[in-house]
């Protein structure tokens, strides 16, 4: 390939691949530096140089002028006298000021004395080099395109393809890259089949010296709320607030809304119709509880809809500087508001923020007895 041919294909591909043609050919000068000075054994300073016009490629070889007259350093003696030490002079790399002038009259200390001496077979060093800068430029650049497109995603709901798998993780086709699905971040119980579409949440974008890095899961609480802002449009147009979420992968999830306005049953909103936007979400979430909570300034109130299912619930605020609660419930909703495991108080809990205890009247009175 000749200079003008190696020009031609350089454009073509920064084109193609948008690539700064001028970092590659930089990058190219430091590879042919290099390799010129494996391939010839150069001692000396050497630089390629590759004309932007015409594609040409030099090896430039050059000595830098030193004075010889300089004082040098300057150390001590073990009787304390000073001892002056030369100058080192580089043979290889330098070249006396006397010398130099004889060769290049007037040239002073630092410029430098220039030589061409461009192999005659380097231009096969030239292609092969050329090949390996530009293959990993493309390579940097398309890293560096991907990063771009994903670097914003973390904390949004994406759609994927399962392409593989191993004993850890389920690899999703993200289009141009793959997201990593550790398979500990599954929704307990649930099967999947290599082809099929899949919801995920991204957790983490991180750059990494192979490409980004994207992490993702389907037991994050934040998959429900994408869910919640992917089925209901009130929530994308403000009319509906997600004021929190909270999740017991597998089991049961929490999630607290209110409306922007009067006219608008936030709780209905997010039902849809006969059930068909909710039904959506819990078919996502393999079959997982879903609580729909309405969320009220009022403690008390937000308290009793976040212990849902149990009904006919009093509370009182014990502490409101601790925020710590008691819930009063009959025999028939105690297991309710307690739920399977302590998962039901645990995630009103989470969800109200408060510090909640359940107990029956049968359970106070008995305690009070007790204290009497």
């Amino acid at each position: 390939m000749n200079a003008k041919e190696f020009l031609k294909a350089l454009d073509h591909i920064v084109e193609e691949k948008n690539i700064s043609r001028e970092v590659v050919l930089e990058a190219m000068e430091l590879a042919l530096t290099t390799a010129y000075k494996k391939n010839f054994d150069s001692k000396t300073n050497v630089r390629v140089e590759i004309n932007r016009e015409t594609g040409e490629i030099k090896v430039i070889s050059y000595y830098v002028v030193v004075d010889d007259y300089d004082d040098g350093s300057e150390t001590t003696d073990e009787e304390g006298n000073i001892v002056k030490i030369p100058p080192t002079i580089n043979p290889d790399a330098q070249i006396l000021l006397e010398e130099a002038q004889e060769m290049v009259p007037g040239i002073k200390v630092g410029e430098t004395i220039e030589k061409e001496i461009t192999p005659k077979d380097f231009g096969r060093v030239a292609t092969s080099t050329a090949k390996q800068v530009i293959n990993q430029k493309i390579r940097e650049a398309e890293r560096n395109s991907i990063m771009e497109e994903f670097k914003d995603k973390q904390g949004e709901l994406l759609v994927g393809l399962l392409a593989m798998e191993d004993a850890r993780n389920y690899y999703v086709d993200l289009g141009r890259t793959r997201g990593i699905l550790p398979k500990s971040e599954m929704i307990p119980g649930e099967e999947v089949k290599m082809g099929s579409s899949i919801k995920v949440y991204v957790t983490k974008v991180e750059e990494t010296t192979k490409g980004p890095l994207i992490l993702l899961s389907r037991k994050h609480y934040g998959f429900v709320r994408r869910l919640f802002e992917t089925e209901i449009p009130e929530l994308v147009d403000g009319t509906v607030m997600l004021y929190s979420c909270v999740r017991e992968p597998g089991i049961r999830s929490k999630v607290a809304v209110y409306s922007t306005r009067e006219n608008v049953d936030a709780i209905g909103s997010c039902i849809g119709e006969r059930g068909s936007r909710i039904a959506n979400i819990l078919k996502e979430l393999n079959g997982e509880r879903v609580d729909l909570v309405l969320y009220n300034e009022d403690p008390v109130e937000f308290i009793k809809s976040a212990l849902s299912p149990a009904k006919d619930v009093i509370v009182n605020i014990t502490d409101a500087t601790k925020k710590e609660a008691l819930a009063i419930v009959n025999n028939e909703n105690l297991s309710l508001a307690i739920g399977k495991q302590g998962s039901n108080v645990k995630l009103a809990s989470r969800l109200t923020k408060y510090k909640i205890e359940v107990k029956t009247l049968e359970q106070l009175n008995a305690e009070g007895n007790k204290e009497s």
